[in-house]
């Protein structure tokens, strides 16, 4: 865990790992994990029943698909909240960095699973 003192530099850490679709945590505060992951295509659509998640695009840009809602298009420097319970796919034309913001133990994949389900690593 990141001491609370601790500056982190978020270009420092996106580059120690090349890997798409596999958040990072870098920093945890009350609870919540604060994680970095790069993305390009599709995810897979899922939810997270209990939980809202953040996302803020630090490069690039990514849609942000939604079940009965309007999708969401998202550049640099623009956060959305997706709501509890709410069916999601992010979608990146190339690649995007994300910062995204949700309690520990938030499984990526949320209630879908599958290969490209992430285990909470920090770097």
């Amino acid at each position: 865990m990141a001491a609370p003192d601790l500056v982190v530099n978020t270009a420092d850490k996106l580059a120690l790992f090349p890997q798409r679709w596999s958040p990072k945590v870098i920093a945890e505060a009350n609870g919540w994990e604060v994680k970095l992951v790069k993305v390009a295509g599709e995810f897979v659509p899922h939810a997270h029943a209990d939980v809202d998640e953040v996302f803020l695009v630090l490069a690039g840009e990514v849609e942000i698909r939604l079940t009965g809602r309007p999708d969401v298009r998202l550049r640099a420097g623009e956060l959305f909240v997706v709501p509890r319970g709410v069916v999601h796919q992010p979608v990146a034309p190339a690649e995007c960095h994300l910062m995204l913001l949700e309690p520990g133990g938030v499984v990526n994949t949320g209630d879908t699973g599958g290969s490209l389900t992430a285990r909470d690593e920090w770097i």
